[in-house]
């Protein structure tokens, strides 16, 4: 029996066998073209393109009725990569000026990406260099003749081991109902990770080696919650991990019957549970959750994987899709929150990579930076909020002299419309998000000018403990119960409550039930998070006692050392 760690980023358990899915690609040769060949092989790599394009295409067009709809975002994502110019021109352009052979010219191209996308700052977008690599193996595998039959041989009821999944992949995985996956690569934020929370199975990335310890036809046991994959479990082992799953099955039916109960905790606090979504496609997960509304509205995955941005109308009509799929509940539309360098999506094309983008020109600074970007968003939010209940929120703020610009710009984008006859909700509420440490720390000083905080805990941890939280080396320091995490927080919603405005939070540690008692006791009313942890939050909610568990969040915060921390939350938990 062998254990391997990674993060477990789909909760629950699967016993099963194992299919290692292996696509190591050979060693791409590289060979001199002669002259009078060089269209011959450009015809080649573009027949290579197409080839990538009708599979991808054909899986698309078998993606099952009950599939989520991120697999179709996924896979388009794919396609749209298929047609940019730095995979489907620039090869072409190498292999005639360097007189070498498709796969070499492909792979130069492809490291030369990879770098780009090393350099970005955001988390989500640097993860996007696994797509190109997909992308890019996909086009190889047809140049070298190398096609796989996308079903593999996924048999009912197997746990896939690899070192990474496609979109394509995942579609089979609904497909085949395969019931547990772990991979070697990603993080809790990859595409992959995403997937399984959306498809509901148990998952496991960052399981370094996984696909060297582990044998096709191996038993295996997931436990997506701890994020521990069990290679050839005993007896003992497999009758405990059984009885776990017949307690999940238990505790899911008892979840269910929570979707259209209130929040409320023992004492009478009402709390409100909101839902993050990235796509218009993710409101239906969040109405089917019982999401309150929608706490974050992440709108730069609409500039993603496209040459230009997106203008106006069409940012316009992407919001209002969202607003009107929940009729008479809050949309909270976050503004363009992209990073430094963005030379394949519709963000900031040709920037300089600079030495640490994390630092740099992004979110608010980058709006500002060029509002030809950030003017046509703030028109299309404000068009938006007369169809509902929007409300506007500003990433990244760390000066008042940004806010002010920001605002400056709000109220010169309203006197147009006006002007214009346009009309939107000249109240509509301006939030901003609290993830930078300068503007927990003046949070007091934001408050006069905004009507909510949200607390956006992935950066205000990556920022407070100069960590990058994607960075295997030294990710395990990520820790959101990190006594300065926890005052941060504190102050910014006593600030919040000194100001009488609402203070919400909507980073992954809103949607982590360890911590969900511990914010209770620290004030919080509003936590956003994805619709699959909603249901395990509100029933904490409405088990606890808002006015005890103050008393408890007061003592944490005088707690020295993180691990006494810990300690202490992990007990209250288990309460």
């Amino acid at each position: 029996m062998l254990a391997l760690h990674g993060t477990g980023v789909s909760n629950g358990v699967v016993i099963g066998k194992a299919f290692v899915l292996q696509r190591d690609l050979p060693d791409i040769p590289e060979y001199a073209i002669p002259r009078e060949y060089l269209d011959d092989e450009v015809t080649r790599f573009q027949r290579a393109v197409e080839a990538s394009r009708r599979q991808l295409v054909t899986i698309r067009e078998h993606i099952p009725a009950n599939a989520p709809p991120e697999a179709t975002s996924f896979l388009d994502a794919h396609l749209l990569m298929l047609d940019d110019k730095m995979i489907s021109t620039a090869p072409a352009e190498m292999i005639r000026q360097q007189q070498c052979n498709a796969e070499w010219a492909l792979k130069i191209q492809s490291e030369i990406l990879s770098e780009i996308f090393e350099q970005m700052d955001d988390p989500y977008l640097r993860n996007k260099k696994i797509d190109v690599s997909q992308v890019v193996n996909r086009i190889l595998r047809n140049l070298l003749q190398q096609n796989y039959d996308e079903h593999e041989k996924m048999a009912e009821g197997q746990i896939i081991v690899a070192d990474d999944l496609t979109p394509a992949d995942t579609v089979m995985l609904k497909h085949n109902r395969v019931r547990a996956f772990v991979t070697s690569l990603g993080g809790p934020i990859s595409h992959t990770a995403i997937l399984a929370r959306s498809l509901g199975i148990p998952a496991i990335v960052a399981a370094h080696s996984a696909t060297h310890y582990v044998n096709s036809g191996e038993e295996l046991i997931v436990d997506g919650k701890r994020g521990m994959l069990i290679i050839a479990p005993d007896r003992s082992t497999i009758n405990e991990y059984r009885r776990r799953q017949k307690d999940i099955v238990r505790q899911k039916r008892e979840l269910n019957r929570l979707k259209t109960s209130r929040a409320v905790t023992r004492d009478g606090r009402r709390i409100s549970l909101l839902a993050n979504i990235e796509l218009p496609a993710d409101v239906r997960a969040a109405a089917q959750a019982g999401a309150e509304g929608i706490g974050l509205y992440r709108t730069e995955f609409l500039f993603m994987n496209r040459p230009e941005p997106p203008n106006e109308e069409e940012q316009f009509r992407s919001y209002v899709k969202v607003i009107k799929s929940l009729p008479g509940k809050p949309v909270t539309i976050r503004t363009l929150d992209l990073g430094a360098d963005k030379q394949v999506d519709g963000g900031r094309a040709g920037a300089a990579i600079t030495i640490n983008p994390a630092l740099g020109l992004r979110a608010v600074r980058l709006c500002l930076h060029d509002t030809s970007l950030f003017r046509p968003q703030l028109r299309a939010i404000l068009r938006a909020s007369a169809f509902g209940k929007v409300k506007m929120m500003i990433p990244m703020l760390s000066s008042q002299e940004e806010l002010y610009r920001v605002l400056d710009l709000i109220e010169e984008t309203k006197s147009d419309l006006k002007r214009e006859r346009v009309k939107f909700n000249a109240k509509i509420p301006i939030g901003g998000m609290i993830e930078v440490p300068a503007a927990a720390v003046s949070a007091d000083l934001f408050a006069p000018y905004l009507d909510f905080f949200s607390i956006g805990t992935n950066d205000l941890i990556q920022y407070t403990l100069a960590i990058d939280r994607v960075d295997d080396a030294v990710n395990y320091l990520y820790d959101p119960l990190h006594p300065s995490v926890l005052r941060l927080i504190s102050i910014t919603i006593q600030a919040g409550k000194q100001a009488r405005i609402p203070v919400a939070m909507c980073g992954e540690m809103a949607g982590d039930p360890r911590y969900t008692r511990l914010l209770l006791g620290l004030g919080l009313t509003e936590f956003s998070m994805h619709p699959a942890t909603m249901l395990e939050v509100k029933k904490i909610v409405r088990e606890a006692h808002a006015g005890r568990l103050t008393r408890f969040a007061r003592d944490i915060l005088k707690v020295r050392e993180t691990r006494q921390v810990h300690t202490l939350v992990e007990k209250q938990s288990r309460h």
